[in-house]
């Protein structure tokens, strides 16, 4: 599987969130955003409302690799299902941020 990373040019926070809900087709599979600004990663984390949402790392954080959690590459979120550990089969939704907010 291949990540879906679409790529334009918007003049506001709030016309690329709405660019990438529009990208994302309602899927609400794995989101990811890049910023400084804690309101607007939750307006953009709101919006999408997908199973595993990233903020400043690799999507791949949002499995455990690199980020909260243990490694599975066990996804089926469309279903309502999403990474699962071997004990429950079920797993808590979970929001990563990579990086400490700095203000530099």
């Amino acid at each position: 599987m291949m990540p879906f990373l679409p790529v334009l040019r918007v003049k506001s926070v709030g016309e690329g969130i709405e660019a990438a809900r529009k990208s994302e087709h309602q899927y609400r599979h794995t989101a990811l955003i890049h910023s400084r600004n804690a309101e607007h990663a939750a307006a953009m984390a709101r919006s999408l409302d997908t199973a595993i949402f990233v903020r400043n790392g690799p999507c791949t954080a949002g499995l455990g690799l690199g980020g909260e959690g243990y490694l599975s590459y066990s996804i089926a979120a469309q279903t309502g299902e999403g990474v699962t550990n071997p004990g429950t089969f079920t797993r808590a939704r979970r929001c990563v941020m990579v990086e400490n907010l700095r203000t530099d």
